[in-house]
């Protein structure tokens, strides 16, 4: 969405994530967290699989406990859209530091991507981004929580953000089985194109769908659809789907494998990718 786009429309997107957050804050639907009677979803031996945010795009609705800090790392190598080519990207690195009162503290440091093909190659490192989450409760069968993410103007000309962009997300997981599992993220931000690219400021209402299934408490396989409102500046909306598979090593170390595509637009700029990942709790 361009930079004189109307207010109404951002204040509209705000309005959307409030009342979202609102739905996932009801009394009725959440159990405080110190009710023993409720097993802790985020916990036991499978935990690790509900604690990481990768290798989905969308975020768990579990935070990290108190004194204890998850690492996620990964490699991604994609097919791109327009001119064609390739990209590899890594190390995917992203922090997660477990704090009191329900909370985590998320930092994405810089993610180096090499880009290259028929036009030649380029390099570069990605924004920074900084984070919050807050987990609502739970009952039985279901899971809340709401983050909200800072992304400073930082990075390369190529791959970075040129202003300072935030996001603000309702994360919600549904357990219908003890194998079956369903989150819902509804999100908006504002987001600044790499100064390369223009720098130009959108924002975009974003969705994500998630599946999960684990045969065996060390297995698991996910298939998520998720979507932007806008994907740029004055741009229409895109939509892609992955889906992959993780195993535990134990219950302190994941490892995981992915592959996406675009089903429509051009969020991401790719056309498919395949990635590799792991997942550490210390």
């Amino acid at each position: 969405m361009p930079n004189s786009a109307p207010r109404l429309e951002a204040k509209r997107q705000w309005t959307v994530f409030a009342l979202s957050a609102l739905m996932f804050a009801r009394p009725g639907h959440t159990r405080a967290q110190t009710d023993a009677s409720v097993p802790d979803p985020c916990a036991g031996r499978s935990a690790l699989f509900s604690l990481l945010d990768r290798p989905t795009v969308s975020d768990s609705a579990c935070v990290v406990q108190p004194k204890r800090v998850v690492v996620e790392a990964g490699y991604q190598h994609a097919a791109l859209t327009g001119s064609g080519g390739w990209s590899d990207n890594l190390p995917e690195l992203e922090l997660r530091f477990g704090l009191p009162g329900h909370n985590e503290f998320v930092l994405m440091p810089p993610n180096f991507t090499r880009q290259y093909g028929a036009s030649g190659a380029l390099n570069g490192g990605s924004a920074t981004v900084l984070g919050i989450k807050h987990a609502l409760g739970y009952s039985a069968n279901w899971l809340g929580a709401v983050e909200a993410l800072i992304t400073p103007a930082s990075g390369s000309a190529a791959y970075g953000s040129a202003g300072t962009g935030a996001a603000m997300n309702g994360i919600v997981a549904y357990a219908p089985s003890d194998t079956i599992g369903i989150s819902l993220q509804a999100g908006v931000s504002t987001q600044t194109e790499p100064s390369l690219s223009g720098g130009g400021r959108y924002f975009s209402i974003n969705p994500l769908l998630t599946f999960t299934w684990n045969p065996r408490w060390n297995w698991q396989y996910y298939l998520e659809i998720y979507g932007q409102s806008h994907v740029g500046p004055g741009e229409a909306a895109g939509d892609n789907a992955d889906g992959g598979v993780q195993f535990l090593i134990s219950p302190s170390v994941e490892l995981d494998l992915e592959e996406g595509m675009r089903l429509h637009g051009d969020l991401g700029g790719f056309t498919h990718y395949t990635g590799v990942g792991l997942g550490l709790l210390f």
